[in-house]
């Protein structure tokens, strides 16, 4: 991640968030800044990593420092308030002695890696009911199945957790659409619970209390048909949000020039490196980017870059034969005799001091390990991914590049061949009655036909050795 070196109040530019370079519509790719006090600036566009808990799946927190140059991390509420409201979650009632922010101090991230603060995970969990959210409340999934957080608990979680970045909640139906009618109602509620918001922070503006910037989330729809929530945006809430959180590209077609100065953070759960991009193209400057953590899961080392390569045999741009991977199969017996990085010439911890044997052997031995190694590499991928693109946007060949990309590189990440690490069960929603085992027992007993078998073919104690032998080598079990 491109960072800056200065973090003193008064080198700091007065905005969080300046564009340094755009062709003034909303909707084309742009290069931009955020500067908070204490944190490294991030060049946009960048990511941010996804985390389970508050930590990065498969990463310790000092692997985290230590091996990876994530800058910034995305934070969900739900992950931490399962024992709430019956009991009082202890990240509440934790208090660092020296007043810095508690959510940073309890999951131990380090002090310069920007911290952002939702309500859900991302990708967030749908709900199994129709209409999960209430007039003053959403459904979120914890740990011991959803509940509900009202508004007034948010914006309290948010006022004591002090986060960089916190994103406003918003009526948003996750995993559904929203219709005509339920459109208003979401309207209605997300510029109620946007406006006790920024009245809770009000209050601590007065109690000289560290101030998250805020970011107004948008819902799903076009800013047309949330046209009311939009003017308080740029009228009554103008002066109190610092950026936007997007949840559907189509909010983006018809952004009011008003909101464009402002930051745009990507909720929209890119699948693949071409979603990113075309994200990047309408305007977006922070993503969220999924499809990382999944491919680690599934044993896939990410192996695409943006300056993808220029020809490939027997191709040409119009009408490529074989189109690259985005990633390569772990879990391939063929990886088992090879000593070659991960990708050639990737300088990441992984690819710096294992090969891809080593890390084969891993994942077939379910060792933790592997998904440790492959998450510290895919992350460095997008980190480099992301880092190409803010310099061909600098020079002008964004959508020349795009466009080259797209031809170069399959649509969709490979399939994988293995079984992944034991999935998190509070992450994934209840089928109901009749609902499989997610993960697959490690061990299993054999039948007792085999077992019979098995036993029929062990030598007899009481018989001589020739005739063990003999019988050893022409008595086979069925």
């Amino acid at each position: 991640m491109a960072v800056g070196n200065s973090s003193a109040l008064g080198e700091l530019p007065d905005e969080m968030f300046q564009i340094i370079k755009a062709a003034g519509s909303a909707l084309t790719p742009r290069l931009g800044r955020i500067a908070i006090l204490g944190r490294k600036v991030m060049e946009t566009p960048h990511f941010l990593a996804g985390t389970s808990r508050g930590a990065v799946p498969h990463i310790t927190q000092d692997t985290f420092a230590r091996d990876t140059s994530i800058g910034a991390v995305y934070v969900a509420l739900e992950d931490f308030i399962e024992r709430a409201p019956s009991h009082v979650p202890p990240i509440y009632q934790f208090h660092p002695s020296d007043r810095s922010s508690p959510l940073r101090r309890f999951v131990a991230l380090p002090d310069h890696t920007l911290l952002v603060l939702g309500a859900r995970r991302t990708p967030p969990v749908a709900a199994p009911v129709a209409n999960p959210n209430t007039h003053d409340a959403i459904a979120v999934c914890t740990a011991v199945g959803f509940k509900t957080l009202t508004a007034d608990d948010f914006a309290e979680a948010a006022r004591h957790l002090q986060a960089d970045i916190v994103v406003g909640m918003a009526d948003v139906p996750h995993g559904r659409s929203l219709g005509s009618k339920r459109i208003e109602k979401a309207t209605d509620r997300t510029i109620q619970w946007m406006t006790e918001q920024v009245g809770t922070r009000k209050e601590d503006a007065t109690k000289d209390a560290a101030q998250a910037k805020l970011f107004a989330p948008l819902l799903p729809v076009s800013c047309r048909n949330q046209q009311y929530y939009i003017d308080s945006l740029t009228d009554e809430l103008v002066h109190d949000v610092a950026g936007l959180a997007i949840y559907d590209l189509s909010s983006m077609e018809d952004l009011p020039e008003a909101l464009h100065h402002l930051p745009r953070l990507d909720l929209t759960e890119p699948k693949n490196p071409h979603e990113v991009l075309q994200r990047i193209a309408v305007g977006m400057d922070i993503l969220t980017v999924p499809f990382v953590t999944v491919a680690t899961d599934a044993g896939i080392a990410l192996a695409f870059t943006f300056t993808a390569p220029t020809a490939l045999p027997g191709t040409n741009d119009d009408h490529p034969i074989d189109a690259l991977p985005l990633g390569t199969d772990m879990w391939l017996p063929k990886h088992a005799v090879d000593l070659s990085a991960l990708v050639e010439g990737c300088q990441c911890y992984a690819c710096s001091n294992h090969h891809r044997a080593y890390l084969q052997h891993l994942l077939v031995a379910k060792e933790m390990l592997g998904w440790v190694l492959l998450q510290i590499h895919n992350h460095h991928m997008v980190d480099l991914f992301f880092r190409d693109i803010r310099e061909s946007i600098a020079g002008g060949r964004f959508d020349e590049i795009t466009k080259h990309f797209s031809r170069v590189y399959e649509s969709n990440m490979p399939e994988t061949t293995g079984q992944g690490p034991r999935v998190r069960g509070y992450q994934f929603r209840s089928e109901g009655r009749g609902e499989g085992k997610k993960n697959k027992a490690p061990f299993t007993r054999l039948d007792d036909t085999k077992d019979q078998a098995v036993e029929h073919a062990l030598p007899d104690t009481h018989a001589s050795v020739g005739k063990s032998d003999a019988r050893s080598h022409t008595e086979k079990p069925e």
